[in-house]
Parts: structure tokens; sequence; C-alpha cells
């Protein structure tokens, strides 16, 4: 069994199609993440009612100029299991610095106070990342979604009690940074995501990704390990369940 733990999932009768094909290759656990208070909505009403599959609730730092209105209040609805994505992007800069901090840091107390994890966006922004959750404190439950650092940065993110989510660009040629990270995070400190519908990993590489493609990137992450596939399920899976605290 499989866990995907980070994609956007489309709503109605697409969702539906997605997650029984996610289904078909194993996939029998999702997490759909929000960015902003609409799509934030929209994925714990795609959650609502579908077996396993979650929701996440939070401002991306593309969005962060939005605020948090319409966001903490979510965070109660059931099948919510995590505050985010969040974080900083200082590679589009489509909401300004400062902004993005303070906005960053709002949601780590929030994972705090309502005992959720925090899914984590940094890009192009590990200093100020790791200096807003050295002020702030790290929930115990977080993770680096779709971490695109090398073992320095991986390091420095396992430092904080963090996990690691390894992506499709695991598999991608140009990617030897990540793979190294992927050697260095321990077998208990990462999970594994599609972030569909995006960063599709290859052979499928700029296709729309799915959730059923989760199992190519964690052949990817074995390659780069040195495990066999089946190790990286378990493990992933193992520690999927317990960032997230799913249950059934």
């Amino acid at each position: 069994m499989w866990t995907d733990s980070h994609c956007h999932l489309p709503s109605g009768v697409e969702a539906d199609a997605a997650i029984a094909a996610a289904a078909s290759a194993g996939v029998a656990r999702v997490v759909t993440v929000g960015t902003d208070a609409a799509s934030s909505r929209s994925a714990i009403e795609v959650a609502r009612g579908r077996p396993g599959v979650w929701a996440t609730a939070g401002v991306h730092p593309h969005d962060a100029s939005q605020g948090l209105d319409g966001v903490a209040e979510l965070l109660g609805e059931p099948g919510v299991v995590a505050v985010g994505e969040c974080g900083l992007d200082y590679h589009y800069d489509h909401s300004p610095r400062p902004v993005q901090r303070r906005m960053f840091a709002a949601q780590v107390r929030l994972a705090v106070e309502r005992d959720l994890a925090l899914v984590i966006h940094t890009r192009e922004a590990w200093d100020d990342t790791f200096a807003v959750l050295a002020s702030e404190g790290t929930p115990p439950r977080t993770v680096f979604h779709c971490f695109t650092g090398g073992p320095d940065e991986a390091e420095r993110a396992l430092a904080t009690g963090a996990v690691l989510s390894f992506s499709g660009i695991v598999s991608f040629k140009g990617a030897d940074d990540v793979r190294e990270a992927v050697r260095h995070c321990p077998l208990d400190r990462f999970t594994v995501e599609t972030d569909s519908p995006y960063l599709a990993p290859v052979p499928n590489r700029g296709q729309p990704n799915r959730p059923a493609w989760l199992p190519l990137v964690g052949s990817a992450v074995a390659a780069a390990k040195g495990v066999g596939v089946e190790v990286v399920e378990e493990a992933s899976t193992a520690t999927a369940a317990r960032l997230f605290r799913l249950d059934g």
C-alpha cells in the first residue's frame, strides 16, 4: 500500500476517477492539499465521504498577500490533518517576502495551537525558512514537501525533527543533489508524493501528473537509496501515517 502524501486532486467525478486509478495502482491513501481558502475548502469537500482521502488547509507563499481569512476556521473540519502548504518561495516572489514570512510564521503557530501537522513549501529560501522555524518552534509533525535541496539542506531539515517528502523530481536527470539527499535520509524520515498535477515522474515527465503514478516516484527513491521498492513503500507509508495521524 502506497500513500500519496501530497497532491492536488480535482473535484467531483474527476476526483473519483483519480482516486480509483490510484487505488488500482496500489495507492490506497491520498492527502489532497489546499493553497488558499478556496482550494482548501475544495480539498475538504473532496476528502469528505471518500475513504482513504484526507485534506489540508493553508495559504501558499504565492498567495500570502491574501492573508489567512477563511483558512483558520477550516482547520477544525473533519478530515483536515495539516496546516499548509505554507512557507517561502523566493523564486517567483508572487507575494512580498516580508508578507510571506509573516504568513508562514502565523501558520506555524496555527499548527502548534491546533496540534496539526505542518506542510512546508520552500524554494530558494532555505535560510529564512529555517529562521522562521527557529523563531516559532518547529511543530512536532512537520514535513518539507517536494524536497528540492541537497544533503546539506536535508541535514538541516532533519535536525529540526521534520521529515522530507520526495516527489517525481527524484527521477529527473539533473536532480543529483536530490538523489544524494535521498541517500542521506533515514528510512523512517521520509514520505513520497506526486504533487499532482505537477512534476510527473519519468517516463511521464511533461504530462499532467496523477496519484496513480506514485509507485514510479517510489521506484526512483528506491533506486537512489539502493533498496527494494517494497522497502520504500512500507517505510514511506508508515511515516505518512505517523505524520498525519491517518486512520482507517
